[in-house]
């Protein structure tokens, strides 16, 4: 199975911006086994921003560009250093891709971003994909994670695209002001209803949402990528996934 996994920001941080090391350890172990499994895996990383944050010891996150922007030059070293090291001590090399909306829309460098992601995968590497915030600005960002991880699936011809998240999937409401809310396990089609569902920003840290995540859904629908959002807090729900467990949320993609 040729995966791509999408880690939000509140999965790899604590709520003080901070590593999460705990879980971002155990992230790492999965990722490594399911390669060691035989599955290629592509790894879209949120967390650059907060990272940077919480190396320069800021109280919260920064509302102007150019702050934004150094928090994520600063947290960008960080964030891969670690995926390094840990993705090493289970003998994988890692890949650092930055992306901006120019490299998907261009075409020259559309084929070029695809054409390195699919040698890497060849030769066996571990690509690590973010967008490029250290110089991405309203006019050439993708904008958000989930909308970048779903452009990574569907240039590669995933198979699944699996968002990790601070939800376990898609609710008939809110589940954290609603305690009657409940899990809708598959989604075969994006009814009017279903878009209805979608709240705000999610986390304090983070810049996704429901609305983010059933975008990416309608990408990768579209494109024949099935899609599964999850929560991030228990890394080794992967190899439910990747046994073909039901976990979370599934958006089947058409012709599926």
């Amino acid at each position: 199975m040729r995966m791509v996994i999408k880690v939000g920001t509140s999965t790899l941080t604590h709520g003080t911006g901070k590593l999460n090391i705990r879980r971002v350890e155990s992230l790492c172990k999965v990722m490594s086994d399911l390669k060691n499994a035989g599955h290629e895996v592509v790894l879209v990383s949120s967390g650059a921003i907060a990272m940077g944050v919480g190396k320069l010891n800021l109280t919260q996150r920064p509302g102007d560009m150019p702050t934004k922007q150094a928090a994520a030059a600063v947290g960008q070293c960080e964030l891969m250093y670690i995926y390094d090291k840990l993705f090493s001590e289970y003998h994988h090399t890692v890949a650092q891709i930055l992306l901006t909306g120019s490299d998907v829309e261009d075409p020259q460098r559309h084929r070029n971003f695809q054409n390195t992601l699919f040698r890497l995968l060849e030769m066996g590497a571990l690509p690590v994909v973010n967008e490029n915030d250290t110089v991405a600005t309203a006019e050439i960002a993708v904008g958000d994670n989930d909308s970048l991880a779903a452009i990574v699936a569907v240039n590669i011809h995933a198979d699944l695209l699996v968002l990790m998240s601070d939800i376990e999937g898609l609710y008939t409401a809110d589940p954290h002001k609603d305690p009657a809310a409940a899990l809708i396990p598959e989604v075969r089609t994006l009814t009017p209803e279903i878009l209805d569902l979608a709240g705000g920003a999610g986390s304090g840290f983070g810049t996704g949402g429901m609305v983010t995540k059933l975008k990416a859904a309608q990408l990768c629908m579209e494109a024949g990528c099935d899609m599964i959002i999850t929560n991030g807090t228990r890394p080794k729900d992967l190899y439910r996934i990747a046994d073909g467990e039901r976990v979370g949320t599934r958006f089947f993609g058409q012709g599926k």
